[in-house]
């Protein structure tokens, strides 16, 4: 039998009820356990869920325990999760911030610590970014998601703050219009501050409702602000966007499924990256007042258009951002503020996984307690090492040799992840300590 506990504070405590920082209601099982959750993220367009991609959400909790944030709205998503999908968990628990000074309550702390799964709810992104960032809020997800592979997402706004960059939307949203006018307008509000982690999320914007309106335009222009301000370094920004009934759901390996009610209706997701064939990958022009030129003959974005099926059949791999199945490439570009999308044709810039494993390059030993070898059959010319969180730890020119060695007697035990630049290509490898 379900047991449904309600912890409305106000009631429990009406002399503090306006002093109340959140509220909290919970059904299932009054106590955690622990299980040990499959990890995975799954970002849904807005408007109604998919429940074929939360199913897939709450099978990745493994019989867990499930926390719902959110800063407006009550418990609509606690019986939903707990019993309208046949997905057997331990418990859903919502805890609705009513303000920021939320974020320092030990309660909600605990609970981040016992869930197996996190999932963010709609509502005005800016709210969590400013109630959250730069708190234990943060460090505690963060902590959940890189240390103990704890499932996470979100909706609408809870999916826009899923990725290293984001829309902030703190002074209000924007159109496509407006953006492509002036990329730098103060509502276009873009930022790389450090938010939530996630390893293939990390150089990822994402956008949602993107049927309704039409966000193309202002995605491109949020890609051309990130690679604009961060030309120089190594950042080449992406992005994810889903159809208002469409989601992407992406396991621990980086392998996005898209969720959606097509044929019946043109649910899609969009997989969006500059045109990495290009020499200059950078808009012709991108600064204030002006509007965005971006054209680079018509071919400036690489774009991966996939239908949303019931059954998540069509795939998208972020390991290599380049091998997909059930979907089309497009072209994307911008001329002068105007935007323009075209038929496409497959990209060809890193080496995908099968390549990798087969001709490559190969690592051992994996797991490994102190010396990882790197060996290639090509000439190697510099090695990084990433941690879960995206952040170089070590890093090696290798001046073209074939094989190097890297120390990693003093690193923690954890997941690593490596790149390898082989002729201007990079190549992924997870490593294990």
């Amino acid at each position: 039998m379900k047991t449904n506990i309600t912890f409305t504070f106000c009631l429990l405590f009406a002399f503090n009820c306006f002093a109340q920082s959140y509220t909290s209601y919970r059904t299932g099982s009054s106590f955690s356990i622990n299980t040990t959750p499959q990890g995975g993220s799954c970002l849904m367009g807005g408007a109604s869920e998919s429940d074929e991609a939360m199913q897939w959400f709450l099978q990745r909790a493994n019989g867990g325990d499930v926390l719902v944030l959110r800063a407006s709205g009550s418990d609509g998503y606690n019986n939903y999760m707990y019993s309208d999908l046949g997905v057997t968990i331990n418990s859903v628990e919502t805890i609705v911030f009513n303000n920021s000074s939320a974020s320092s309550e030990t309660y909600i702390h605990q609970r981040i610590e016992e869930a197996e799964a996190i999932w963010f709810a709609g509502g005005d992104q800016w709210n969590y970014v400013s109630y959250w960032r730069n708190t234990s809020i943060q460090n505690l997800i963060n902590d959940a998601v890189m240390n103990r592979n704890v499932v996470i997402g979100g909706t609408s706004a809870g999916m826009a703050i899923l990725g290293g960059h984001y829309f902030s939307a703190e002074n209000g949203t924007i159109t496509s219009a407006e953006a492509l006018t002036n990329p730098y307008r103060t509502d276009a509000t873009v930022s790389s501050e450090p938010f939530l982690e996630n390893w293939f999320l990390t150089d990822v914007i994402t956008d949602t409702h993107y049927d309704d309106p039409d966000r193309r335009g202002r995605h491109a222009a949020f890609l051309a602000r990130i690679i604009t301000d961060n030309s120089g370094s190594d950042i080449v920004p992406k992005g994810i966007a889903c159809d208002e009934y469409t989601a992407v759901c992406i396991d621990d390996v980086g392998l996005a499924r898209v969720f959606g009610g097509y044929p019946t209706y043109d649910d899609n997701a969009y997989f969006i990256r500059p045109n990495c064939e290009l020499t200059d990958m950078l808009p012709e022009t991108c600064m204030a007042n002006t509007a965005l030129h971006w054209d680079k003959g018509g071919v400036a974005l690489k774009v991966y258009k996939i239908k949303g099926t019931l059954e998540g059949t069509n795939t998208f791999d972020l390991s290599d951002w380049q091998t997909g199945s059930g979907g089309v490439w497009e072209h994307w570009s911008v001329n002068n503020g105007t935007f323009v999308a075209s038929a496409g044709t497959q990209i060809n810039c890193i080496l995908s996984v099968d390549e990798l494993e087969k001709t490559t390059v190969k690592i051992y030993p994996n797991p490994v307690k102190s010396n990882l070898v790197v060996s290639a059959e090509k000439p190697i010319q510099t090695i990084e090492l990433l941690d879960g969180f995206g952040r170089i730890v070590l890093k090696k020119e290798v001046s073209n040799m074939q094989e190097t060695t890297l120390q990693m007697s003093k690193l923690s035990s954890g997941t690593y992840f490596l790149k390898v630049r082989i002729n201007n290509t990079i190549i992924l490898k997870k490593v294990i300590k």
